[in-house]
């Protein structure tokens, strides 16, 4: 069987020009309750404003529910594109495809299993499970089967042959039972083009709770260029994520990339809230997103928002910074990295 890899396509980093961005709209769920319920129009909400913040940068294409799309068109705006598939959730980083290019114009996409986030009980995924190859048919791409239960939150790479991995997400034996670490890198290379896998022992505390997708790299640490990898901090001794942050950070400042070189790690120090409701929140900048000349970056109503902006500034100084209030987001399970998924200009 061909792989992607054999056929010349690989993932550009996300910093690469994009074609359009993919999301997917909030529907009546288990994560968002009842159709007119306060949580699922507040998730609307949220999920609009990001997908106004993207569409400043480049073009946008929600996939809702089958009969939503009108409803959707009164928060999203004009100008932003709307085709309707059937919903389980609405976390497209997760059950959309990766997209790949050859760098000659053609457009190809790695289609991962997805089962729920490792089969958790309050998700469903009928419907989700198929929208990786619904988006990669609406966007013409050419489409790779993968048999590796794996989401688009759980890998972030720096274009030049690394990727960043969780050993609780991609060995989880609710997702990949019986694989081994050697044949999970295998898979993951075939369809990305990488050939240097760098694995976190965990993610965040607060990512292994009822709605948390037991580790994702991308609320963690992500790669701002090659060799440039931010890490999310946690400064607050009494915080669950104070000793997983340094553990992280200690073992990425040890690791060298692809091309043998160490890694520079910059600290992004997490916002000064620390729980809502008593219960801890794994609020983080790192799961920003990059989209042609702009970053929309999460806020939080925090004094540490604009410490956060200043530094993706400096980071990324062709950009411009847009931060969205992403606390609702974040109450349902991620951020604006998990509900937004880039299309590369092939």
């Amino acid at each position: 069987m061909n792989t992607p890899v054999a056929d010349g396509f690989r993932m550009p980093p996300e910093w690469a020009r994009h074609e359009r961005t993919w999301m997917a709209w909030p529907g009546p769920n288990l994560t968002f309750g009842e159709e007119g319920g306060e949580a699922l129009t507040g998730a609307r909400r949220a999920w609009a404003a990001v997908a106004r913040a993207v569409r400043r940068f480049e073009p946008v294409t929600v996939v809702a529910g089958p009969g939503q799309s009108e409803a959707a068109r009164a928060l999203l705006g004009a100008g932003i594109d709307l085709v309707e598939r059937p919903l389980d959730d609405a976390w497209m980083r997760d059950i959309g495809p990766t997209f790949l290019t050859d760098g000659q114009g053609r457009l190809a996409a790695a289609d991962w299993v997805f089962n729920g986030w490792g089969g958790q009980e309050w998700a469903r995924w009928d419907h989700d499970e198929k929208i990786g190859a619904e988006v990669a048919a609406l966007a013409g791409a050419r489409r790779y089967a993968s048999s590796l239960v794996n989401e688009g939150g759980g890998l972030h790479i720096d274009g030049e042959g690394t990727v960043l991995l969780t050993e609780t997400v991609q060995l989880d034996p609710g997702r990949n039972p019986g694989r081994t670490q050697r044949e999970v890198e295998a898979e993951i290379h075939a369809h990305l083009g990488t050939t240097k896998a760098i694995w976190l022992p965990r993610g965040l505390a607060a990512d292994y709770g009822q709605f948390g997708t037991r580790g994702h790299v991308d609320i963690v640490a992500s790669f701002a260029r090659p060799g440039t990898v931010l890490v999310h901090t946690q400064p607050d001794p009494d915080h669950p994520d104070h000793a997983i942050c340094a553990e992280t950070g200690k073992l990425l400042r040890a690791a060298t990339d692809a091309r043998g070189r160490r890694l520079e790690v910059v600290e992004v120090p997490a916002p000064t809230v620390i729980e809502v409701d008593g219960e801890p929140v794994d609020y983080s900048y790192i799961n920003h997103y990059l989209c042609n000349d702009g970053v929309v970056l999460c806020g939080f109503d925090d004094p540490r928002d604009e410490e956060a902006a200043a530094l993706f500034r400096r980071l990324f100084p062709g950009r411009t910074v847009t931060l969205v209030d992403a606390r609702t987001i974040f109450a349902a399970g991620g951020g604006i990295h998990c509900i937004t998924q880039q299309q590369p200009k092939a």
